[in-house]
C-alpha cells in the first residue's frame, strides 16, 4: 500500500475532513491533498507530523511495514 492510500485510509477511520487534518499538522489543504492524491511526497518533518497525528509509524505511512506500531 501506498502512502497516499494509507493516508486516506487513516483519516476515512477517523471520520476527518481533509482540511481538519491539514489544520492539525499545519500545512496547506491543497498541500495535503495532493499527499493523499500521490500527487507529493511530504517531507521528513511533515511525514513526522503524520505519523503522530494518526499515532502509526513512519514505516507503517510509507508501506515498509503493515504493522501499525
Amino acid at each position: 500500500m501506498k502512502l497516499a492510500e494509507r493516508l486516506k485510509e487513516l483519516r476515512k477511520e477517523r471520520n476527518l475532513r481533509q482540511e481538519h487534518v491539514a489544520v492539525a499538522l499545519d500545512i496547506s489543504m491543497s498541500a495535503y491533498c495532493n499527499y493523499e492524491q500521490g500527487k507529493r511526497e511530504p517531507n521528513t518533518s511533515v511525514l513526522c507530523r503524520m505519523a503522530d497525528f494518526y499515532d502509526v509509524t513512519t514505516d507503517y505511512l510509507l508501506g515498509r511495514s503493515d504493522h501499525r506500531k
